[in-house]
């Protein structure tokens, strides 16, 4: 049999034997051939790679572990040669046909059945010794000889595994089966670089499943770990070898097809055009190869080779899981797994090696999508991927000194809502209802909390309580906030992005944060929104606020752990002015709580709070910071500061601006949070989440002003307990009723679904 080539590749440190079974007489496995063996071993022998792969229309992938145990062969064969266990000193015998027997022995126990059956080899070596102890004692020079065979053998992790199975089993399963336990691979498409491990650690307890697209998602509970487990089953990694051969030769025909007009397509189309093309190219290499496929399974390995052509690979399906928030992939690349957070469970070690191959692909795509260089000159790619609803930084040398990183920061597809904070406890009722009224009467408001406290989540809820028939601009470096949902469900938005706050390398058509906020404040009466305050721009803002050049409300967010701190932050930070600063009216703290020590986080507003307008230097020393409400963390409630709403100056002065008593004030307010949580406990009784999300909520709002703008027409007032009952039946009449009815229908076609398929 001639020898198949090989290479070797680094990746992540570690190197790769990759030897290329195309087309081989004899198939790509170290358990059922034994000519496979041999080879890896004997290349092991020159190489000492970390992993082996064996190379067909798809990569057999054998773990560290397992290419371990075969070096340690391919080792033991290079002592028993340099030994020379087969000498005729070693052997203990004149007699020439002895002699020789015993050579032919050694020389078959230690050359070639260690190579191709190592477990054969040692089953024969105990055999031998056995008989020649009976014969000749340990005395004898080739009883010794085998002993140091067999106490080496011994010492290599093979060969323990093996006594460990043969002692729990009690015999030798027939034929070369002991060696499927061993050398359990992994399978995957030739065209996938990354790495996926599906061996579980024992012990692990089974929390979650749920799927993304056609893979399986398993969240798992380590005792020994802080972190759980996210592991992820893609579909290519579960595939028949005629299916693995269809998708590699599918991926040689269109590897450089690209038609005329693609620049003209969006990301959705392009992959939407490609696929189409795939399945028809998979369906002629089905043909033409007799491989039975139906159109089912032309549509799934379409969706395979779409993914890893004009997708981002494994990256993607990541990016598909919703229910994450953030995606890590720490250099160098290849050396440790893909670490996420994820919204229910926190963060997650998974069960996805990104590699440096991959990278470098997907990168040369970032680069050409948003037209910025990714060099030593320019080591940080700032870019949103909006098909995706992703914020991606990448960085890379010399920022990196171990090689290119990713961070991921995956959107919520449609923006939070303040009934959806009070259903996960950011917040409760009364505080919704406040912060409601306060947004409605056009409070300038600021959201701070460290990173990954919710604040941009939570600008977005408050952005949902303006009237849809304010204009509202918003200012943004990284694409966090939903813009496209807002106008399909009715706001008048526009958007502004500007130079990213961490890109070296920036498009000289990017335009500063603070020009762009001074083309903003000329884009007429408009709400205004800063996806977050950072820089200059601050100055800009609060100077157009002090003046009175904004009329309506503004809000934003900026990183800080309190309202003290976005002070400091703004004034001596950011040089905004004590007198420019007072025109902030409301600060509402985020953060991330873990209640008695535990290891989760759960995210809470820990206050609101008014800035109040007479103060000079320091506004908590003079009393200028007003908490309105305050949260207690050893009961995890929220609650009003009644002593401080006898200093408020924004309450009454909101009342006055209104036409209202301060009792009427709470009236609304008290109404406006029995609205929301009306909604949640509606919710939670027929179990229809969606009655929370936006396209709800935000008519349900308008619903509940136009009943109470009807009441002072025809009254002159407003009762607010006939207000919250007329708009209860509205909402359990046009909502509920309806989205009962859909969740009903969509029963019973999935068991009409699963009552076909049990058929068929």
């Amino acid at each position: 049999m001639a020898a198949h080539d090989y290479t070797i590749k680094v990746e992540g440190g570690k190197r790769y034997l990759i030897i290329d079974y195309r087309g081989s007489e004899i198939g790509p496995s170290v358990a059922d051939f034994p000519a496979a063996m041999e080879e890896v071993i004997d290349y092991l022998g020159k190489t000492g790679a970390d992993f082996v792969v064996l190379a067909e229309a798809y990569e057999l992938v054998y773990s560290e572990d397992q290419t371990k145990m075969l070096r340690e062969i391919a080792d033991l064969a290079n002592l028993f040669e340099k030994e020379g266990v087969w000498a005729p000193s070693r052997l203990g015998t004149q007699d020439e046909a002895l002699l020789s027997a015993r050579h032919d022995l050694v020389a078959l126990i230690g050359h070639d059945l260690l190579r191709t059956d190592p477990i054969r080899a040692y089953l024969t070596l105990a055999e031998s010794l056995q008989k020649e102890k009976q014969r000749g004692g340990e005395t004898d020079p080739f009883v010794k000889t085998l002993i140091f065979m067999q106490v080496s053998m011994e010492r290599t992790e093979l060969i323990q595994r093996f006594r460990l199975i043969l002692k729990k089993l009690g015999k030798i399963p027939p034929g070369r089966a002991i060696y499927h336990t061993l050398f359990e691979t992994q399978v995957k498409p030739a065209f996938v670089s990354s790495r996926v491990f599906f061996n579980t650690p024992e012990g692990i307890e089974l929390i979650d499943q749920y799927m993304v697209q056609d893979a399986t998602v398993n969240i798992y509970r380590h005792p020994e770990k802080i972190q759980n487990l996210y592991y992820i089953s893609p579909p290519e990694y579960n595939l028949s070898p005629d299916k693995y051969f269809v998708l590699a030769k599918t991926r040689e025909v269109v590897a450089n097809y690209r038609p005329e007009g693609l620049h003209l397509m969006g990301p959705a189309e392009v992959k939407r055009y490609f696929a189409k093309v795939y399945e028809s190219t998979i369906a002629d290499i089905a043909t033409q190869n007799n491989i039975p496929l139906s159109a089912k399974e032309r549509e799934e390995l379409a969706k395979i080779v779409t993914r890893y052509t004009v997708g981002y690979g494994m990256m993607e399906l990541l990016l598909s899981d919703r229910k994450l928030t953030d995606i890590y992939m720490d250099a160098p690349l290849g050396t440790k797994p893909v670490y996420v957070v994820h919204s229910e469970y926190g963060s997650c070690q998974t069960n996805v090696v990104f590699t440096d191959e991959e990278a470098k692909g997907i990168i040369s795509r970032f680069r050409a999508q948003s037209g910025r260089p990714f060099d030593e000159a320019h080591p940080v790619l700032d870019l949103e991927l909006e098909e995706l609803e992703t914020r991606v930084a990448v960085i890379g040398p010399p920022l990196s000194p171990d090689g290119t990183a990713f961070a991921l920061r995956l959107h919520k597809e449609t923006p939070w809502t303040l009934p959806q904070f009070i259903d996960v406890k950011m917040l409760n009722a009364q505080a919704a209802g406040l912060i409601s009224f306060l947004i409605d009467a056009q409070a300038s408001t600021i959201v701070t909390g460290s990173r990954g406290a919710g604040k941009t989540s939570f600008l977005m809820a408050l952005m949902l309580e303006l009237l849809p028939s304010l204009r509202i601009i918003v200012q943004e470096d990284t694409l966090e906030i939903n813009v496209g949902y807002m106008k399909a469900i009715g706001f008048n938005i526009q958007r502004l992005k500007t130079q990213s706050a961490i890109a070296i390398a920036r498009t000289s058509a990017e335009v500063a944060p603070e020009e762009a906020l001074r083309t903003a404040l000329r884009l007429g009466d408009s709400v205004l929104v800063l996806g977050e305050v950072r820089s200059k721009e601050a100055q800009v803002l609060y100077e157009a606020m002090r003046i009175g050049a904004i009329g309506n409300v503004v809000m934003g967010t900026i990183h800080g752990e309190s309202a003290y701190s976005v002070w400091d932050r703004i004034v001596n930070d950011l040089g905004v002015q004590n007198t420019s600063f007072k025109a902030t009216d409301i600060i509402i703290t985020c953060a991330p709580v873990r209640f008695k020590g535990s290891l989760k986080r759960e995210r809470r507003v820990v206050g609101i709070t008014e800035v109040g307008k007479h103060w000079y230097d320091d506004p908590e020393r003079e009393g200028g910071l007003i908490q309105l409400l305050d949260f207690d963390a050893t009961r995890d409630t929220h609650f009003i500061v009644e002593q401080n709403l006898k200093k408020s100056e924004l309450l009454p002065k909101l009342a006055k601006r209104r036409g209202l008593t301060i009792e009427d004030l709470w009236k609304d307010i008290t109404a406006r949070g029995a609205t929301k949580q009306f909604l949640v406990d509606m919710k939670n009784k027929h179990n229809i989440p969606d009655l929370l999300e936006a396209k709800y909520t935000v008519p349900a709002n308008d619903k509940w002003l136009i009943i109470l703008e009807k009441q002072r027409q025809e009254h002159g007032s407003v009762d607010y307990e006939q207000a919250v009952r007329g708009w209860e039946s509205w909402v359990l009449e046009n909502q509920i009723k309806d989205l009962i009815d859909r969740r009903k229908k969509l029963e019973a076609l999935k068991e009409r679904a699963g009552k076909a398929a049990q058929k068929a």
